[in-house]
């Protein structure tokens, strides 16, 4: 099966220099590249890529802005000079992230992880597709603690890294699964994806406010407070609206 893939890069030496290692690949089938954001993010709903390959560091708008804009987002391998952006790559829930000028072998090791995933992906659509109930129940192992926990009562997953913090009651245990993942599963009339780093159980909120820049704020009933963002601001008033 061929991995579609699309690059987003202000550096046309850039792209020729990824245009070369994915050469190196048959598996992968380059179907576009983008210079900046908004063609990026025009080129992505286009074509509907497996894999993007997407600089950080670009002018007026950065590959951040550019994930935040998509509601279906491919996986991700940030490419860029800079080592900074790392830990905040993964809160977006990146499967790796490449220093320029990239090797061979370090192009290779990310091949594996992207392969690896999208076969993983295949074994949920096959097996693991079914979606939950509020009355469904989920089993959680943090260290020495388990937990089985009815959906509905769970408040709010988070991303942490390459895990997702599970809230019910006082507990917050990790689950070694991608919030993509959990999301597929969830029962869409009372979960809602707020952003990009959390879902919440719409039963949980207490009170909803208008924020910066058209965006809303969401008061937990267990004290937390969630920020959505501007393009889910829009979804959520036109989902929870007669």
């Amino acid at each position: 099966m061929k991995i579609k893939a699309v690059i987003v890069e202000d550096s046309r030496l850039a792209r020729n220099e990824l245009k070369e290692l994915i050469k190196k690949h048959e598996e992968i089938e380059l179907v576009g590249e983008a210079e900046n954001v908004d063609s990026g993010f025009e080129l992505i709903q286009n074509t509907r890529p497996d894999l993007l390959f997407l600089d950080i560091n670009m002018p007026e708008k950065d590959g951040f802005e550019l994930l935040e804009l998509l509601d279906e987002v491919p996986i991700t391998v940030f490419t860029t000079a800079f080592d900074e952006y790392a830990i905040k790559s993964f809160e977006y829930n990146a499967l790796d992230y490449l220093l320029k000028p990239v090797s061979d072998k370090r192009f290779a090791m990310a091949m594996d992880k992207v392969n690896v995933k999208l076969e993983n992906k295949e074994g949920e659509k096959a097996g693991y597709g079914k979606k939950l109930t509020e009355n469904s129940q989920i089993f959680i192992k943090d260290g020495e603690a388990c937990w089985l926990v009815k959906i509905g009562e769970i408040i709010l997953f988070e991303i942490v890294g390459n895990y997702t913090r599970v809230f019910f009651e006082d507990k917050k245990p990790l689950l070694y699964k991608s919030l993509n993942q959990i999301e597929d599963k969830l029962p869409e009339t009372s979960f809602f994806r707020a952003n990009r780093q959390q879902i919440v159980n719409t039963n949980y909120i207490e009170n909803v406010v208008p924020w910066f820049n058209g965006k809303l704020k969401l008061s937990l009933k267990n004290g937390e407070e969630i920020e959505v963002s501007r393009r889910q601001s829009y979804i959520f008033k036109d989902k929870m609206s007669l």
